[in-house]
């Protein structure tokens, strides 16, 4: 195929934090060198920040070193974190306050802000146009790039015009090849790049498998009495412990009367039965947080795969021709529940290693990363925090908690063992008949809902005739394996409704709702079989959240 050709110096896939912090650093280091760079960004949503449900807890050490000036330059961090509560959900009614002292150090907030992440990406993404770098918002990376030495030469944007059954319609455009002397793939958690190039390099070589969770997500609009600008809730316990799973909740309030209240779920639950959209919506009924929802108005909802395995699972993030930054390869740091600012530093560490190789001439070498980032307070923090996760995982919220609080506030990592989580998530599902079913409340349209109402609130936008983005290795595995063994669970982890069994013919038939994806990349990772698997759509499709 005929495809139109442009040629960068760095291209970048992701405007996210770490693609957008990436694409700023390198343009620094430029114009410091004085030298004439062009740098590109690749975006699949229809803007930047439209795939990003505002309401994250950030810390600001990177933007300290990305932009020194940041108040002055109007950073969009408004609300300083003013009350921080870590919580013990006991039952559906009663919870115990944590002392600070029992409470893991990374956990605790002072200096940290709550911010709108959607409107921050928007600032920096402001910062690197400035800088006169070029962003192509609605352009999905659909393939990469290789030059005859299989190095990373660039990517391929999607086809755009695509009927269904994937033949051209009247508005077809071709995918434009984006080449590069260096291509840094930002592409958020269990991207579509990231894994064949993880796959294709064998950069998780020696590394424990990489661990995930789910994190679902809504905006609410509260009532001026009820709203406490800066308030900060997480919770553990109930719902979860009532299915022996772990993860967590949690409530910030924002500015503008604006709540984020959501739950995280950890990937390697066990039973087949367990809905963590169902577990969300009871979750909302507990005191500590419908009284600030009662009166309230949902405004948006939305799901996101969070790559949490931390160092351990951290696969090589260099190769020939490019470097994986951010949640795509899994910078964030699970004891603070924060990635923003670690996704930040992996994207300006990329910009140095490979701006270091173009300032020298190089094309497609292999980027310096892996030393710029054993150098650097990233590594010590995922150092640090590298037990956090396996300990949770193999001992639970309770006495991994605990076994958290020893080592980070008591032994203050004098010691330095590494606790092993060796098993994958979707190994860890049991089968149906070691599980008992779990029958959820109706929602009551108050504090409660359901997953198409949910899904409408996402903005979810995705042509009807065009290709399905979510492919099966194998049609037939769900109705003759997964419904006998699991019954089928994809049509209860999935938090958009995407995954169905219906009757057809008196038979059961397994159904794609491809249109209702919100893009959480849940499904790949949670099949028992590895079946599913998510490819990127025409024009990058899933949530907008618009001015959130």
């Amino acid at each position: 195929m005929e495809r139109e050709c442009l040629e960068f110096d760095v291209v970048i896939v992701g405007a996210g934090p770490a693609g957008l912090s990436a694409a700023c650093r390198i343009m620094q280091l430029a114009e410091e060198q004085n030298q004439s760079l062009s740098v590109c960004v690749v975006e699949k949503g229809a803007e930047v920040g439209a795939h990003i449900l505002s309401g994250a807890i950030f810390e600001h050490k990177a933007l300290d070193e990305l932009f020194p000036d940041w108040e002055r330059l109007n950073a969009p961090l408004h609300t300083a974190v003013s009350e921080d509560h870590f919580c013990l959900l006991t039952n559906q009614n009663n919870y115990l306050n944590v002392a600070e002292n029992l409470t893991p150090k990374p956990m605790l907030n002072d200096g940290n802000f709550v911010i709108s992440l959607a409107n921050f990406c928007r600032w920096l993404a402001q910062q690197a146009e400035e800088a006169g770098i070029e962003i192509f918002p609605g352009f999905a990376a659909a393939d990469i790039l290789y030059d005859k030495q299989g190095a990373v030469a660039g990517i391929v944007t999607s086809d755009m015009g695509l009927d269904k059954n994937g033949e051209q319609k009247n508005t077809f455009e071709p995918g434009i090849e984006l080449k590069a002397k260096y291509t840094i793939f930002a592409e958020g958690a269990r991207g579509h790049l990231g894994k064949q190039l993880i796959n294709n390099f064998q950069l998780d070589y020696d590394k424990q498998p990489q661990h995930y969770a789910l994190g679902i997500k809504e905006l609410w609009e509260v009532p001026p009495e009820l709203h406490q600008p800066g308030l900060v809730i997480h919770g553990v316990g109930w719902p979860l412990s009532q299915s022996d799973t772990t993860g967590g909740s949690f409530l910030y309030h924002l500015e503008d009367n604006q709540v984020a209240i959501g739950l995280i779920v950890d990937l390697n639950y066990h039973n087949p039965y367990l809905s963590p959209f169902d577990e969300f919506q009871r979750m909302k009924h507990h005191p500590l947080f419908s009284r600030y929802l009662k009166d309230g108005n949902r405004v948006a909802y939305g799901a996101r795969a969070i790559t949490k395995g931390g160092l351990s699972s951290l696969p090589r993030q260099q190769f020939p021709g490019g470097v994986l930054v951010g949640c795509d390869a899994g910078t964030l740091n699970f004891a603070k529940i924060k990635g923003s600012h670690t996704a930040m530093k992996s994207g300006m560490l990329a910009a140095e290693a490979v701006f270091a190789e173009i300032s020298q001439g190089l094309h497609q070498t292999i980027p310096g990363y892996e030393r710029l980032f054993g150098e650097s307070w990233l590594y010590q923090e995922l150092y640090e925090s590298r037990n956090f996760g396996a300990q949770i995982h193999k001992f639970g919220n309770l006495i991994g908690g605990a076994l958290a609080t020893v080592e980070h506030n008591w032994l203050k990592h004098r010691f330095s063992w590494t606790v092993a989580d060796e098993k994958a998530d979707h190994e860890c599902l049991r089968p149906k008949e070691q599980c008992t079913p779990i029958n959820y409340p109706k929602p009551d349209g108050i504090l409660s809902f359901d997953k198409p109402s949910s899904v409408y609130l996402s903005a979810t936008q995705h042509e009807e005739n065009q290709p399905c983005h979510l492919e099966l290795k194998d049609p037939k595995l769900p109705t003759t394996t997964h419904l006998s063994l699991y019954d089928e669970p994809s049509q209860r982890y999935c938090p958009a409704g995407v995954y169905e069994i219906v009757t057809s013919e008196g038979k059961p038939k397994f159904q794609i709702n491809a249109a209702n994806c919100v893009h959480c990349k849940t499904c790949d990772i949670k099949d028992p079989s590895q079946n599913i698997s998510w490819v990127t759509p025409e024009g990058g499709g899933g949530p907008n959240y618009p001015n959130m």
